[in-house]
This record gives C-alpha cells, sequence and structure tokens, in this order.
C-alpha cells in the first residue's frame, strides 16, 4: 500500500468508529472492564470517541499532507511499540501513526489493556485486509529497528538501558494543571470538572493540579462538579481511593476540602493521588507563569481561560496533531 491508501484506510475506520453499533460495543466493553476495573463502559465509549476524533477524516487528511512528502520511497523498518495502560486505548495515537508509516510494528500491550488495541486492529483489517502483514503482536521486542515505549519515570529508566543504543522515543511521566482566575462562569467550572475526573484522573491529561488565586472561593468549584458525582462515586476502586486519602489526611490533620467524592488539599508538588486534587496559589499571574515555565517537562496540557492554554473541557480531547511529551510521532517515523 501507498501513503494515500493507508490514510483512507485510516478515514474509514474513523468513520466505523464514529457509528459504531451497540452490538460491537457492549461485548469489547464487558471484556475490557474484566481486564480493567478502571475501564468501565463510559470510560470505554469516551476513548473509542476520541479515536473516532483523531480519524475524522478532513483534520487527518490535513495533517497527514504536512507527511505525504516524506512517506514516499523509505523502507520499512521493524518498529517496536510499548504500549500504557493507563486508559483504554492509550496507545491509539501512536498505532495510527505507525500504522500510516508503513514500518512493520512490534506491538507490545499493555497487560492492563490487553483487549481494545487487539480490536482496533481487527477493525482495521475488516476494512483494510492488506495492513495484516504490518503488525506482530509480541510478548517481548526482539532485535527492534527503533522503539516508542511509554511509561513512568522508573520504566523509563528500564527503557533507556534495553532500547537506548535504537532509535526512539520514551515517554515519561507527565500531567496537566489548571489556571484559574476566580471569574471563570459556571459552565467553565463544570467543563474543568470533565478534565479533572474523566477516565477518573488517570491520565497524563488529567487536571491533578489547579492554580487559584489568593483568597479564592472553592464553593462554585464544588458546586459546578455536583452532577459527575454519579460517574465517580459508585466505583468502588475510586471510592477505595477517596477513603483511603480521606482517612489519611484526617489522621494527619491536614489541610483539604471534601464534597464527599473530592478531596481538595493544598500542596507544591504535581501529581495528586486518585480522588484528590491539588491546589497552589498566586498572587499574581507571573507566579503561576514562572511555576509552569519551570515545570515544563512534567506537564502535559495547561488549562485555563488565558491565552496560550487548553480551553476547559478540552484536556481530553486531543488533536491528531498533538503529541504526547511534545515529541512528533510521524516526523520520527519517516525519519528512519
Amino acid at each position: 500500500m501507498n501513503f494515500a491508501e493507508r490514510l483512507e484506510a485510516l478515514a474509514r475506520l474513523g468513520e466505523h468508529l464514529a457509528q459504531l453499533p451497540q452490538a460491537e460495543l457492549e461485548p469489547l466493553a464487558s471484556q475490557a472492564y474484566l481486564h480493567n476495573h478502571w475501564f468501565t463502559r463510559p470510560n470505554v465509549e469516551l476513548a473509542l470517541a476520541g479515536v473516532a476524533h483523531l480519524l475524522a477524516r478532513a483534520p487527518l487528511q490535513a495533517w497527514a499532507s504536512e507527511y505525504a512528502p516524506l512517506a514516499s520511497g523509505r523502507p520499512a523498518r521493524r518498529v517496536g511499540l510499548v504500549l500504557a495502560g493507563n486508559l483504554p486505548l492509550v496507545g491509539a495515537h501512536d498505532l495510527i501513526c505507525g500504522w500510516l508509516s508503513g514500518h512493520h510494528l512490534l506491538v507490545k500491550p499493555s497487560s492492563q489493556d490487553p483487549v481494545l488495541p487487539r480490536q482496533l486492529y481487527q477493525w482495521l483489517l475488516a476494512i483494510e485486509p492488506r495492513f495484516a502483514g504490518q503488525l506482530t503482536w509480541v510478548e517481548r521486542l526482539e532485535k527492534p529497528e527503533a522503539v516508542i515505549a511509554t511509561g513512568g519515570d522508573n520504566t523509563a529508566r528500564y527503557f533507556d538501558y534495553y532500547f537506548g543504543k535504537y532509535p526512539h522515543i520514551i515517554r515519561r511521566n507527565r500531567t496537566s494543571v489548571a489556571v484559574l482566575n476566580g471569574h471563570e462562569t459556571p459552565a467553565q467550572l463544570a467543563a474543568l470538572g470533565q478534565d479533572v475526573l474523566q477516565y477518573f484522573g488517570l491520565g497524563c491529561r488529567s487536571v491533578a493540579k489547579l492554580y487559584v488565586p489568593e483568597g479564592y472561593d472553592f464553593a462554585p468549584f464544588y458546586e459546578a462538579l455536583a452532577p459527575l458525582e454519579e460517574s465517580v462515586a459508585q466505583h468502588s476502586k475510586y471510592v477505595n481511593n477517596y477513603d483511603y486519602n480521606k482517612s489519611i489526611y484526617l489522621v494527619n490533620r491536614a489541610e483539604h476540602l471534601d464534597n464527599g467524592f473530592l478531596l481538595l488539599k493544598p500542596d507544591a508538588q504535581l501529581v495528586s493521588p486518585v480522588a484528590v486534587l491539588y491546589y497552589q496559589t498566586y498572587r499574581q499571574p507571573a507566579e503561576w507563569q514562572a511555576a509552569l515555565a519551570e515545570l515544563a517537562s512534567k506537564i502535559q496540557c495547561k488549562v485555563g481561560a488565558a491565552p496560550g492554554l487548553v480551553p476547559f473541557g478540552q484536556a481530553q480531547c486531543p488533536g491528531i496533531g498533538d503529541y504526547a511529551d511534545g515529541a512528533d510521532t510521524m516526523q520520527f517515523l519517516l525519519a528512519l
């Protein structure tokens, strides 16, 4: 297949996902949940809708047009993909780039998400059977010529040791933050609630910390989040984390706020535990701007109403041209 044929197949895959029949969705979501109880049906649906968004024909073609001149005459390489499993189909963007590049992919799926990537590939094969020779599922990467691996800071050291001699993209821990000015509307705060609580806050694009002006009143924020209580408070793993962290704060007499399903705690750290949202106050915008500049290598998304920030409610809606850690995956693959 040439670049244009691969691109057309991916666009058709996006169209299939956008109109996925319930008869296909229900058993798939059930299988995913059996392997990972964080993968609830709403979260699986959200992830599939996210992949459909990545593959929407017009933006997909516009994005791919920038790489088309690099795609001809390139030899196919053996590219290892080590997929993460913290969210459903969190490795979909790497798969899409790999399929479009024409390389042979050696894919090691996460044990936390073994079902969904394989199903995505089956749907692609049903659309274009010629992809059959382009992917091999593996338990270990054997003699790759390049590697894209996603994990935490600890696993990244392992990846560096074993794969550092190959051309590589190795991703580490990142998180997301939001900046409030105290004048947000209820609709903006409700949208921020989605950035915080979608996928139970487990993703690198999940807002884990707020920067708020001194004296900020959290009552409107908690009020805007109230409709989201049902989406998290009936999930046993989330509630267990909420109860555990609440008990720790109470025993230690740590300052915190509590609305019954989300704890707010003042803390200088970036990454908060599940069911906890850290916050830090500022006097002038220059303070949060300096803090975010210093922590840029640790932050995936900066959410807020200020210029240059991701709008409220959009943290979990990356486009096809939004690359994890800012590393251009397609440029890397087409330069091999």
